[in-house]
């Protein structure tokens, strides 16, 4: 199983802070069968700067633990990118980091209340440069919330999206919750991942939002969030459904 969204490396995000606590994760991932973690810390947020090259150097440190530590999982470097101004300038730079670091797809995060009037932009110019950009977590964007349908504006520019496997699980509260169902009926959603920063609250639930996608919308649902992930890992383009708009609008979230 292929994780492509966590902030397990220490020193770098705000998940472990040392070795110990970078190993329990590691054991936890591979006792849920998880084998790939993409380790994406935030870059740009306003709180944390993870460049490019700090990344591989602590991605290529930790491989190396694991490997003496003989557990079978592989660590593989990402970014989860908050969308500026500035950001090809960044490019440029050659501070950002796509995953995998091939060039192919970005984790971007907009601000958690609004959508920025330069995101399309933003997505235009990375298509250019032959890079898709994911929208991570869009359920807990007020905007976003608010306005659904710019969701499908989104994909229809080229963007994909990928749901947080706690909100589908009820652990950003119900509204939330309910959200995510909206999207994944909609065909809104293209990624599902955990987003795990630690071993408890925020931990590798993507095993256990799979089954609740399941449960309420079938296996084909899985399956299909699944062969996504395996597309994005071997560099082949992922599956986009056609967009279903959102009728009406949905008040209250925050």
């Amino acid at each position: 199983m292929i994780e492509l969204h966590s902030h397990i490396l220490p020193n770098i995000d705000d998940g472990p802070s040392t070795i110990s606590q970078f190993l329990e994760m590691a054991n936890l991932a591979v006792s849920l069968g998880i084998t790939h973690i993409f380790a994406t810390p935030h870059h740009m947020n306003g709180k944390y700067e993870n460049r490019k090259e700090s990344i591989l150097m602590n991605v290529s440190y930790y491989n190396r633990l694991i490997q003496n530590e003989g557990l079978p999982l592989m660590i593989y470097p990402g970014q989860e990118l908050r969308i500026h101004l500035d950001i090809f300038n960044s490019f440029k730079k050659d501070e950002i980091l796509t995953l995998g670091n091939k060039g192919k797809y970005l984790l971007l995060e907009l601000p958690s209340f609004e959508v920025p009037n330069y995101t399309y932009e933003v997505v235009y110019e990375l298509l250019l440069k032959g890079i898709t950009p994911i929208i991570v977590h869009p359920e807990r964007n007020k905007e976003l919330y608010e306005e659904p349908n710019l969701i499908v504006k989104l994909i229809q520019a080229g963007a994909l999206t990928q749901l947080t496997a706690g909100s589908i699980l009820g652990h950003f509260g119900k509204k939330v919750k309910s959200f995510s169902k909206k999207l994944l009926e909609h065909h809104l959603v293209h990624f599902i991942s955990s987003d795990a920063h630690n071993n408890s609250s925020r931990s590798f639930f993507l095993q256990d939002a799979y089954e609740a996608i399941t449960n309420e919308f079938g296996f084909k649902y899985t399956f299909y969030f699944r062969e996504n992930t395996e597309l994005l890992f071997i560099g082949q383009s992922v599956q986009v459904e056609e967009p279903i708009r959102i009728k009406g609008k949905i008040f209250g979230l925050f």
